[in-house]
């Protein structure tokens, strides 16, 4: 699996499997991407930059960081410190992922101007890789 950012300069494979996407819907998710973040993961060991020419790292907060191009501005990844995944924004993915989205994670931050289905709310805490 590929993907990369809207104008080329960051290209990324991952060898290893995906897990299904989650919807983050916090106020730094909300802020970095417009809306909120939906996003995949993989072991970090699996992952390969291929292209890094506009790839810029972004402290969000003490516990993470963020991965974008400074080019075009597109959202890339998110990665907690000192843990072996990435999080990979879906929508930088080439092509069809056969992957789907399965949870919601901070929904009590969401945005006013949307709703959830309220069946697919899940507590942060049952947040796992795998």
């Amino acid at each position: 699996m590929q993907g990369s950012c809207e104008c080329g300069a960051v290209r990324y494979e991952v060898s290893g499997s995906l897990r299904p996407v989650v919807g983050c819907h916090c106020s730094q998710c909300r802020k970095t991407s417009g809306h909120y973040v939906a996003a995949t993961q993989a072991e970090a060991s699996d992952f390969t930059l291929i292209r890094d020419e506009g790839l810029r790292w972004y402290r969000s907060s003490l516990t993470a960081q963020r991965g974008f191009c400074n080019i075009c501005g597109s959202s890339l990844f998110w990665q907690e410190n000192e843990t072996s995944h990435i999080s990979i924004m879906a929508g930088t993915l080439d092509g069809a992922t056969d992957l789907r989205m399965d949870r919601h994670i901070h929904a009590e931050a969401k945005g006013d101007y949307y709703d959830l289905p309220i069946g697919e709310l899940v507590d942060q805490s049952t947040l796992k890789f795998g």
